[in-house]
């Protein structure tokens, strides 16, 4: 492929391969054609051979060339396939878009300093587990840290103190950033308000802007509910604080912290899954040597 890609990528040969499209044809003609001389179309029309596209065949004192449709026809849909990726329904690219029209909006909102204060969004999740299992997913670093962050992104350091008062920090990087070698993503600051284990966790967390000052400040409301099959997590952000530069970050918030919570509903599935599978595993086994 990337023999191919290098093969078509210079303009010379470019202009060859439709030439060729058109019909089979000699070295000479196409020389006359491409206005070039015989030896650099020689050398571009065995490169295109060597990458598959084109065939030859001696005739004479000529050498023929032809287009080989099936190659291009190949790489085409190679290409398709790589653009049906990128626009899968829900995918990273969806989500790079939806982002991308939240941001345009936002930046010709934030005129001045307050302009988003008083702003809300609400999340909800029916999620697998006891509300006791749910409430170590949102208090625990370890646990936190699984999750607390949309797809593209991976905690970098994070404390959480639960318990009124208690610190808070999140920092970020990109998923792929293995050697933390590239630039911070983003850090945020804050402070636990109310704890009720269990039942209803609130905090206050601020992103930091490039020179360390807040973003804006989230308040941010949990209330756990315990349900037939498992517990339903209601929560409620309210911006406050906001600065002009903050725009970028609120944003971000109803798509990225909506991914975050479906990571927490995928692990805490997938947990569930595993107990079940295990003590179904030992019930079988503890039946069996009776």
């Amino acid at each position: 492929m990337d023999a191919l890609l290098a093969a078509l990528a210079d303009p010379a040969r470019w202009r060859l391969v439709n030439l060729l499209a058109e019909r089979p044809r000699p070295v000479g003609v196409l020389a006359q054609l491409a206005d070039a001389r015989q030896p650099q179309t020689t050398k571009h029309l065995q490169t295109l051979e060597r990458a598959g596209v084109v065939t030859s065949r001696r005739t004479g004192q000529r050498r023929i060339y032809a287009l080989r449709p099936d190659t291009l026809r190949d790489l085409a849909a190679t290409l398709g396939g790589i653009a049906d990726t990128a626009e899968r329904v829900s995918g990273p690219r969806a989500t790079y878009d939806r982002y991308g029209r939240s941001l345009h909006e936002e930046r010709l909102a934030a005129q001045e300093p307050g302009w988003a204060d008083g702003r809300s969004f609400a999340f909800h999740r029916s999620l697998t587990g006891r509300p006791e299992l749910v409430w170590r997913h949102l208090t625990e670093a370890v646990l936190l840290a699984q999750w607390w962050t949309p797809e593209d992104l991976r905690v970098s350091e994070l404390v959480f103190e639960a318990r009124p008062g208690g610190r808070i920090v999140q920092e970020y990087r990109d998923v792929e950033d293995a050697d933390n070698s590239d630039a911070v993503a983003g850090r945020a600051e804050g402070v636990v308000d109310d704890v009720h284990p269990g039942e209803r966790l609130a905090y206050r967390l601020s992103p930091l802007l490039p020179d360390g000052g807040p973003a804006f400040t989230a308040h941010v409301d949990m209330a756990l509910r315990p349900t037939d099959t498992g517990t339903d997590l209601d929560i409620r952000w309210r911006v406050t604080d906001s600065t002009i530069d903050s725009a970028d970050f609120i944003a971000g918030i109803e798509v990225g912290f909506g991914q975050s919570l479906d990571k927490l509903a995928a692990i805490l599935a997938a947990d569930t899954h595993d107990t079940d599978s295990t003590d179904s595993t030992h019930s079988t086994h503890t039946r069996s040597t009776k």
